[in-house]
């Protein structure tokens, strides 16, 4: 479906490079009267007009007053073969905002539309030139942190989910009109090993579709990131594990209990998976009221956290803190640590054995010892033990999980009332559901607000 306002008549232009100053800026032209624009703007250093898809050098001259504005490089695409799918001009200019905006700011005088966030992909994605699925994966490989989430974003703009939807979908065809020849013919209702044959082949799509879904922890994971607070009592080696896994002296570290006060918060990547880790003020008993807040912000990172490290010192015997901290991460996914293994144990590792079930990890901060076995456990818990390969289609967005949900539930739905033999009407409705879903995810059945939604965060210019 193609949104209200827009009109395929009117020629965009927005700059595609980010804002600042840089060697190059591009300004981007997408529309019916494209070329006839950028020949009024361009004069090129050879007679002829470029080739599509060949660049070319000239100069950019206001056509109003003919003052010259820069030299550029110009690259034409012609329609279809365009990132748009329309006639699409590209020019690389000097990359002063001074020149970009009065190249922009001209081009709008000629009679040009300034571009709409993601207004180029929507384009794209209303001429053919990709599906919805993949229109969403361009803003993810923008916002890409690690190589791994750009790996996994170019696939899926390569089109790895619709590929991957393409068999379920065709199977799901094969199914309706199955059904739909015996509501239409008498003769041909179902029998029984019909019946059987067909609730098999939708229990099957259930499962394929389900375990696409379970994918999502992964790829919300993969995409948003991990919150990890590091929790202990005071001088229990938090912040030297900090600066380790920062792999930077970040937090301050002495012999004095309770030198961390308040909050450090750093973002890291640990596996090609984004982390936001968190050092916190130790928990005790004090009446310092710098410290007080520090602990109740503490108790905070806790509640917030999607992972916490809980370290207890090994050279102690537990403590009312240690018990107190066990109870606030009960109800978090957690790795229980006991830090300064380098020291004679003084602590009742049978009272941890029987809280943990002996999945307590042994490290020493300051030696190293364990710290790579706590680095691959912090990965297997944060991705509940899903270790995932760039051959993998992962779920990352939150809008194809619930539309994956959806799809395996109508499914159910048609399998329950093949079983309880309901006509044939009633699961060739569910069957409907679950395919308009599956359509909804890469664009082929949408309404406005989804691409509305879908292109509201894009940057101008793309």
């Amino acid at each position: 479906m193609i949104p209200d306002d827009y009109r395929p008549s009117e020629t965009i232009v927005a700059m595609a490079s980010p804002p600042g100053r840089s060697a190059i800026g591009v300004v981007r032209l997408s529309g019916p009267d494209a070329l006839e624009l950028t020949q009024r703007l361009f004069r090129a250093e050879s007679r002829t007009w470029p080739a599509p898809q060949h660049a070319t050098v000239g100069i950019l001259a206001d056509p109003a007053d003919g003052e010259t504005i820069d030299q550029a490089v110009v690259c034409f695409f012609k329609s279809p073969h365009s990132y748009t799918g329309e006639d699409l001009v590209e020019l690389s200019c000097h990359g002063s905002p001074v020149i970009l905006n009065r190249v922009v700011e001209t081009l709008l005088s000629m009679g040009a539309r300034a571009a709409r966030p993601g207004e180029f992909t929507l384009r794209s994605f209303l001429h053919g030139r990709m599906d919805l699925t993949q229109a969403e994966a361009v803003q993810d490989l923008i916002n890409a942190d690690t190589r791994f989430q750009s790996r996994i974003a170019i696939r899926q703009v390569q089109g790895s989910l619709a590929r991957e939807l393409l068999p379920i979908k065709t199977t799901m065809i094969d199914l309706i009109a199955e059904m739909e020849t015996a509501v239409e013919f008498v003769d041909e209702r179902l029998v029984d090993t019909s019946a059987v044959r067909l609730i098999g082949s939708l229990r099957q799509l259930s499962e394929e579709l389900r375990r696409l879904a379970d994918t999502f922890h992964a790829g919300r994971v993969l995409r948003e990131g991990i919150q990890l607070a590091i929790v202990g009592k005071p001088n229990v080696g938090k912040s030297s594990l900090f600066n380790y896994l920062l792999k930077r002296d970040r937090a301050i570290v002495t012999e004095i209990p309770g030198t961390t006060r308040d909050m450090l918060l750093e973002p890291i990547i640990l596996g090609g998976i984004p982390f936001r880790l968190v050092d916190t003020a130790g928990v005790r008993p004090t009446t310092d009221p710098v410290e007080i807040v520090g602990i109740e912000r503490t108790r905070r990172a806790i509640a917030d956290a999607d992972l916490a490290i809980l370290l207890i010192d090994h050279s102690r015997e537990l403590d009312d803190q240690d018990w107190e901290l066990l109870g606030l991460t009960t109800g978090i996914p957690r790795l229980v640590v006991m830090n300064k293994i380098d020291l004679p144990c003084g602590c009742a590792l049978e009272a941890m054995a029987a809280v943990e079930a002996g999945q307590f990890l042994r490290v020493s901060v300051k030696t190293g010892e364990g710290l790579g076995v706590l680095a691959e456990r912090i990965l297997d818990v944060a991705l509940q033990r899903e270790r995932l390969g760039i051959e993998d289609v992962i779920i990352t967005n939150s809008r194809h999980h619930q539309l994956l949900r959806a799809a395996t539930v109508a499914l159910e739905e048609a399998e329950r009332a093949l079983l309880d033999g309901a006509s044939e009407e009633v699961p060739l409705t569910y069957l409907n559901e679950a395919l308009s879903s599956l359509g909804e995810i890469t664009g082929e059945t949408t309404v406005d607000d989804i691409l509305e939604r879908v292109f509201a965060n894009f940057c101008v210019g793309k």
